[in-house]
């Protein structure tokens, strides 16, 4: 049988036009062999879910500069859900306040990773979130 390649949208939601961070997170998520769709920049939670659906991926990866984290992840996580994706990771990066992290966290996003995060960490718990969804 063969391995089961993981697939990974990365989402840019909202009016943040600064994608430098997405694009490197998704070129060390490519360079480890996982499959990655770019979706751009401006996306509503709507298109990122619609996105995610139609490309059958295992994670959801979004980057927010914007501050709007609060009001955009639950919707995407909302919309995650109506579609019948319960199973699909949501990782998150940008600038998070560490307030508002216990939240998100709560609300359904695995992980939340801040400016200098090595990407190499980023592909590791990846994997480590894929490998226990196989094991359960």
């Amino acid at each position: 049988m063969t391995e089961h390649k993981i697939r990974v949208l990365i989402a840019k939601p909202g009016l943040d036009g600064h994608d430098r961070g997405a694009k490197v997170i998704a070129r060390a998520l490519r360079d480890d062999g996982m499959e990655v769709i770019y979706t751009g920049l401006r996306q509503t939670p709507e298109m990122i879910a619609e996105a995610a659906l139609q490309e059958d991926v295992d994670v959801v990866g979004i980057s927010i500069l914007s501050g709007a984290h609060n009001a955009l992840i639950p919707q995407v996580i909302e919309k995650l859900r109506a579609n019948g994706q319960e199973d699909v990771f949501l990782f998150l990066g940008g600038i998070i306040p560490q307030d508002d992290i216990p939240a998100l966290l709560a609300g359904g996003v695995r992980k939340v990773y801040g400016p200098g995060t090595n990407t190499a960490q980023v592909c590791t718990d990846i994997r480590e979130a894929f490998a226990e969804r196989i094991e359960a």
